[in-house]
């Protein structure tokens, strides 16, 4: 909220902070109760543990619980200007919670126990803040659990998966957190906080301008700050990404689970550590191998769930080998068998042969899925081979029309001889005509019948010879090929058939004339 004429009028009695570790829930409590005026009193959940369900510091099970519950009373004993801040709540048995529902409602009261003596502690009116931070992903529901009436007093934030429009400014808070740890960019720490977007922009997408930066700058060293501050970006995407698949694991149920729980975080302390050995000259593969190898180390801390956490990670950075790709899906096939076996038990005899029909399906569908995945193949070399055949046809088509355009030059040529031989026929003939003497008389009327009769050269007939033959020539093969695809090409066949009877009749034709 804020405060002054904008605080807001329904304020809640409890703030409650989620997240992964390492995102700064307890350095953010201290910062805002140092800038408030207001004394910061921490109670360590963990050394309370679950065995605390009272705050009677005499009903600790142990010396550090007992000085933990002193602590929460004695903040309650001083009553105004205090911050009760409950660290790390999962390890806190759910029943100590729920004795401040009071105190986080309009009561705003709670019992507690001061040097021996039971007290009421009404605290309405006073400066007095009661936050609770924990982390819910690091251990099942069994153990962590917020009171249904005390989530319901509360303004909860999740400050490890900022959403909505906050969400730039949350992946923006990795690149801002990193670049004290990092060795070229740790000089824009003390200079102005422009300096820094700037430089954030112009390794983003060149958007900044030189002439924006507040601070003198060389060349070198602007040109090594943006080289770094992008392979600094592209740390943060990885973090990022594994940051939602952790909570999107932990969230989830165990009964519900199709692969093993992933437990590799993605916090701003894992930012820094591999902010902190990043430098201007390296090349994509040399980060890629800081990023893997950091995680590699993170991930021995987890024992047997090593190699499949492992695995995961390589996948949701997309360099799975084709073998680890291999060992991934028969992890997850294994897993999800196991998760049969226990929801069915060990005693109930007939829904294990139940589950065991049941493999016997899958193992019937992977085997319909590879015979698929071949025939599949099988058609792709077909479709391919078909190609092949196609092209072979569009090759011998194209020289086909060059024939085809060859004998039109040579029909034009030869219709051409044709008809000037026909003029110069005419031709003749009238002028016989016209030299006969004037003063014979006609001993019979004219025969008004006139008769042409022409020969086709006996060198149009060789052209067009010649290119029947080299169209036969070539054709032969096509028809052969064709054999082998007799189905396909039945119809081709028959047209090339009935144009080669054509060809022969008209050279026939020709011939007799």
């Amino acid at each position: 909220g804020e405060a002054g004429e904008n605080k807001r009028t329904d304020r809640m009695g409890l703030l409650m902070l989620v997240s992964p570790p390492g995102y700064g829930k307890t350095t953010l409590m201290e910062y805002i109760a140092n800038r408030l005026g207001i004394i910061f009193m921490k109670i360590n959940g963990p050394a309370l543990g679950h065995q605390v369900t009272s705050l009677d510091p005499a009903a600790a099970p142990n010396a550090g619980a007992r000085e933990e519950v002193k602590k929460l009373n004695l903040s309650l004993e001083m009553g105004d200007n205090v911050m009760i801040y409950l660290d790390d709540i999962q390890h806190c048995n759910p029943e100590f919670l729920q004795k401040f529902i009071s105190l986080c409602d309009a009561q705003r009261k709670i019992e507690g126990v001061y040097k021996g003596e039971t007290r009421t502690y009404d605290l309405r009116g006073r400066k007095v803040a009661v936050v609770m931070a924990g982390n819910p992903y690091t251990e099942s529901g069994e153990k962590f659990q917020i009171p249904d009436m005390l989530s319901n007093r509360a303004d909860i934030y999740n400050l490890g998966e900022v959403i909505g429009e906050h969400s730039d400014a949350f992946e923006m808070s990795y690149l801002e957190n990193c670049i004290t740890s990092n060795p070229v960019l740790n000089q824009l720490s003390s200079r102005s906080q422009k300096d820094i977007y700037t430089i954030i922009q112009m390794a983003q997408d060149g958007t900044g301008e030189r002439g924006d930066l507040e601070g003198n700058y060389s060349v070198e060293e602007l040109n090594e700050m943006v080289s770094t501050m992008k392979k600094l970006i592209r740390v943060r995407d990885v973090i990022l990404s594994v940051n939602r698949e952790y909570i999107r694991s932990a969230a989830q149920s165990d009964d519900y689970r199709t692969e093993p729980a992933f437990k590799l975080q993605g916090s701003y302390r894992n930012m820094n550590r591999i902010a902190e050995k990043v430098f201007a000259v390296m090349n994509d593969k040399e980060l890629e191998s800081l990023i893997v190898s950091n995680y590699e180390n993170d991930v021995q801390t987890l024992t047997s769930d090593a190699e499949a956490n492992l695995l995961k990670f390589k996948e949701l950075m997309g360099i799975l080998s084709e073998t680890e790709q291999e060992r991934w899906n028969e992890i997850k096939k294994s897993f999800r068998k196991n998760q049969q076996l226990r929801s069915v038990g060990g005693e109930d005899r007939m829904a294990q042969a139940i589950l065991q029909l049941a493999n016997v399906g899958e193992g019937l569908q992977d085997i319909r899925e590879t015979m698929n995945a071949g025939i599949g193949r099988l058609t792709v070399e077909k479709e391919s081979n078909l190609d092949l055949y196609a092209k072979d046809f569009a090759e011998r088509f194209q020289h086909l029309a060059e024939s085809l355009h060859a004998i039109q030059a040579a029909l034009t040529t030869g219709t051409k001889d044709v008809t000037t031989l026909f003029e110069q026929s005419i031709k003749t003939r009238s002028e016989q005509h016209g030299t006969a003497p004037a003063s014979e008389a006609p001993a019979s009327p004219p025969d008004d019948r006139i008769t042409v009769v022409n020969k086709i050269p006996r060198s149009l007939l060789n052209v067009l010879e010649t290119q029947f033959d080299l169209m036969q020539g070539w054709m032969q093969p096509l028809l052969t090929s064709s054999h082998a695809n007799q189905a396909e090409f039945k119809e081709l066949k028959d047209l090339v058939t009935r144009c080669l009877k054509d060809y022969n009749a008209l050279i026939n034709r020709v011939d007799d004339e």
